[in-house]
């Protein structure tokens, strides 16, 4: 059975949240689309919420507006929600339970962000034996820095994007997907 996993589509990623992502608009409204293929086919679709509750946590925290799954992908009645604590969704959550139980062996994933908790739950997959569909322009992410150097999050996205297609996923765009 296919079913859509989203990631972490919360507040504190868009305009005036604690972790403003680059074009998280965009990634959004590829979501909604992909999102009413499934609502309308009446196929499993299981929201991920990030609620960050390590030490110096600066977003996603708990009883913040920033933490809730934005307005325009609130979950419908019948829908699961899966509430994480580490960039890996399946990592002490019941997501493989609900996988099991909905008999999800084929998922399309979208969602935030590109370079962490979208390429760990993806590799994850890999490892479980799931065949995932990524939806590179539903995915959204920010700049990086290292060595001193920042890496634009363009960059930062192709990049996740080009090392897991192929091994660990089907990569593109919202457009192609055929359910």
């Amino acid at each position: 059975m296919k079913g859509m996993l989203i990631i972490d589509v919360q507040n504190d990623y868009f305009k005036g949240g604690k972790s403003e992502l680059y074009n998280p608009i965009g990634a959004m409204q590829n979501i909604e689309k992909a999102l009413m293929i499934f609502r309308q086919k009446n196929l499993p679709v299981i929201h991920v919420q990030h609620i960050n509750n390590h030490e110096g946590a600066t977003f996603f925290l708990p009883d913040t507006d920033g933490v809730l799954i934005h307005k325009s992908l609130t979950p419908l009645q019948g829908e699961h929600l899966v509430i994480k604590h580490t960039p890996n969704s399946f990592f002490e959550t019941n997501l493989l339970d609900i996988f099991k139980k909905k008999n999800i062996n084929d998922i399309v994933i979208c969602g935030m962000m590109s370079h962490m908790c979208i390429d760990t739950t993806t590799r994850a997959c890999k490892d479980l034996g799931i065949k995932v569909t990524l939806l590179e322009d539903a995915c959204a992410t920010k700049n990086l820095s290292f060595n001193g150097k920042t890496i634009p999050a363009e960059t930062v996205h192709n990049t996740f994007m080009a090392s897991l297609n192929g091994m660990f996923a089907n990569v593109i765009k919202t457009s192609e997907l055929k359910i």
